[in-house]
């Protein structure tokens, strides 16, 4: 019998239902969990419905880090609301200005050999030290904070070894780039991408962090990496080196699939407008015209990330067209970077230094202008996602942004006439935890604060017999949860308010789908797309807020998975074609009707699709388990845990 790889020890270490045989489901038990603002409102109001009186995780963070903007009353109300959730139900509190989750997490949370699961896709950046650690909608964290099972269908392991050393100029927002170059947006569903070989001696633990967290961007259920001297190195800067433990692959141990990248062949790469599947070397779009490069986010945290930029600036100036915008990802890291000089390279040089947070990521504040382009370390460029509706965002790695901001325009870093800066991050470093707010003690009585912004859960009915509706909605492939629920700073304030989030829902494609969507609510609705639909945030908004629009069900291609499930959890029937081909017979505002839909889930996967309008039939099916058709039959995954416990 032939040894095991990280991933498969990780999983049986945690397997509490089910086998490991790609494609079936499991069940794990979660030791951690973290949330952020945007989603966890959500999860705040949903372990109120649950009546919980405690966290039974080990851990449970929430961090404050996407809605910082504090414009109106709407986003410090949340915060107000979320620090007392955390006294309430025992959880970490994160303080605005602390940092983005995932490093943050890292740096004081993360502990090889644990799970995790986060209410924001980019989660997986935590397997850079050995964990397994997967995004998931907030109703899932909720139930693994009230000691619940994580249900996911076992993943298949694709194993990438790698080999040699990077170049100068390139770094590890290259390595994950080229994975993206290879396979696009969807290469890695229903996959675990575990990382091994000697190239891992070149990269350090925030080097990982990089690559794991735009693992997410192929569609991966989560990416590992083994937890070997380096991550003891990284746990040793942190104050932590008793949390470690080696976690090795055997050496015997197989993988699914393969997969190998000689490091030393890299070059500087960049992901064009709109999609980071869209990769290309630097050199082939250099010299176009450039309005801003933003350097930061969960995509490339790391100290390095910071440094290496600001030893390029050294005794240079930003190009006058240039925008050039620092967000620190942790109050740690600013701290440091401001201890060592480097912070105030940036600022004389001419960087504009925003609060330690998501920000721009997420398209609040530092929106790009009209038709200009924005080079950003950020994990994602989906259209409009900036705030800025038609933009022009591509992804590249610091050094390529930093060269940019010099020149005004695309730049190979290759090509500067600048020595490669070499940057060793210190042994021992600045380290500040007063951001953190341990929970409350056990028995102390706190209650939630809520603001005229936070409205409770809606309630949603059980599944009909008969689904019949219009077609509101019909798009294509690679549609984000972006396009379903946009982020941004008019939108997310309202995260916590479901009827007026929902204002919002595929408004950044058409604007008349809420008008249309209200006057056949209780009637139901469908919508129908290409493959890989809803991909990209773990928003569950992106499925609650169209069900409250009374849709339905959803019939696709091929669907991205953390949607899938969230689709799932609030009673809307994920269907796929049976033939693709049927998504181009039809047509916005046919009337689509399934019959016979509870007894028919139950007794199969095959279902019947008749559009009325054209007296066409399709054949579309479901790949719903024994335990989510029981969700679906009662409308949500808080009825079901309803009807359970009562």
């Amino acid at each position: 019998m032939s040894g095991k790889n990280v991933a498969q020890k990780l999983i049986e270490s945690h397997l509490l239902e089910g086998r490991m045989k790609a494609g079936e489901e499991i069940a794990l038990r979660i030791d951690q969990t973290l949330m952020q603002d945007a989603t966890g409102t959500m999860v705040m109001l949903e372990l109120e419905a649950m009546n919980l009186t405690r966290a039974k995780t080990e851990v449970s963070v929430q961090y404050i880090d996407h809605n910082l903007l504090q414009t109106d009353f709407k986003n410090p109300d949340d915060h107000v609301f979320l620090r007392s959730a955390c006294r309430k139900f025992g959880l970490w509190y994160s303080r605005p200005g602390n940092g983005v989750s995932h490093p943050v997490h890292m740096e004081r949370f993360g502990i090889p050999g644990k799970t995790l699961l986060g209410s924001d896709s980019h989660t997986t950046a935590a397997g850079s030290l050995g964990m397994l650690a997967i995004g998931a909608g907030g109703l899932e964290v909720a139930l693994a904070i009230a000691g619940e099972p994580f249900y996911v269908q076992m993943p298949k392991i694709w194993g990438v070894r790698l080999e040699g050393d990077m170049p100068n100029w390139v770094s590890a927002k290259d390595v994950i780039l080229e994975m993206l170059r290879r396979h696009d947006v969807y290469g890695a569903r229903g996959k675990i991408i575990e990382y091994y070989g000697p190239g891992l001696d070149n990269l350090s633990a925030m080097d990982r962090h990089v690559i794991a967290n735009m693992g997410t961007e192929l569609g991966a259920t989560t990416t590992v990496f083994p937890s070997d001297m380096e991550v003891r190195r990284f746990l040793r800067t942190q104050d932590r080196e008793e949390d470690w433990i080696e976690i090795l692959p055997d050496e015997d141990a197989n993988y699914d699939e393969y997969e190998e990248i000689n490091l030393s062949e890299l070059e500087p790469l960049i992901a064009l407008p709109s999609s980071p599947g869209k990769v290309v070397p630097v050199h082939e779009v250099a010299g176009k015209e450039v309005y801003q490069t933003m350097i930061g986010s969960s995509a490339n945290p790391g100290l390095r990330d910071f440094a290496i930029p600001a030893l390029m600036m050294e005794g240079r100036q930003v190009d006058d067209r240039v925008s050039f915008d620092i967000n620190p990802t942790s109050r740690q890291i600013l701290e440091n970077l401001s201890e060592m000089g480097l912070l105030n390279q940036l600022i004389h040089a001419g960087g504009r230094i925003h609060q330690s947070g998501c920000n721009g990521c997420i398209g609040m504040g530092q929106a790009p202008a009209t038709g200009r382009i924005s080079l950003r370390t950020v994990p994602r460029n989906f259209p409009g996602r900036s705030g800025t509706k038609e933009d022009q965002v591509y992804l590249c790695s610091p050094e390529t942004a930093a060269a940019s901001a010099l020149t005004g325009v695309i730049t190979d870093p290759r090509s500067l006439d600048i020595e490669y800066p070499r940057f060793v991050e210190p042994d021992e470093i600045t380290l500040n935890t007063t951001m953190l707010v341990p929970p409350a003690k056990l028995g102390e009585q706190n209650e939630l604060e809520k603001g005229p912004n936070i409205k409770p859960l809606p309630e949603f009915d059980a599944l009909p017999d008969t689904i019949e509706g219009h077609v509101l909605m019909l798009v294509g492939d690679d549609i984000s949860t972006d396009v379903i629920m946009p982020a941004g700073s008019k939108v997310l304030p309202y995260r916590s308010n479901i009827p007026e989030i929902s204002r919002f829902v595929f408004s950044q494609i058409d604007e008349t789908y809420y008008e249309r969507a209200m006057k056949q609510r209780e009637t139901g609705s469908f919508v129908v797309g290409g493959e890989n639909y809803g991909q990209g945030s773990s928003r569950e908004h992106a499925a609650i807020a169209p069900r409250y629009l009374g849709l339905r069900a959803v019939i696709v291609k091929s669907f991205a998975r953390i949607h899938w499930q969230n689709l799932i959890n609030f009673g809307i029937l994920p269907l796929t074609f049976e033939n693709p081909d049927d998504w181009e017979r039809i047509d916005r505002d046919d009337v689509l009707s399934i019959v016979d839909v509870r007894e028919t889930i139950q007794r199969g996967r095959r279902l019947e699709v008749i559009n009325k309008t054209k007296d066409h039939t399709y054949l579309a099916e479901h790949s719903m388990s024994e335990r989510q058709v029981k969700i679906m039959l009662a409308g949500s995954l808080i009825n079901a845990v309803r009807e359970k416990i009562g």
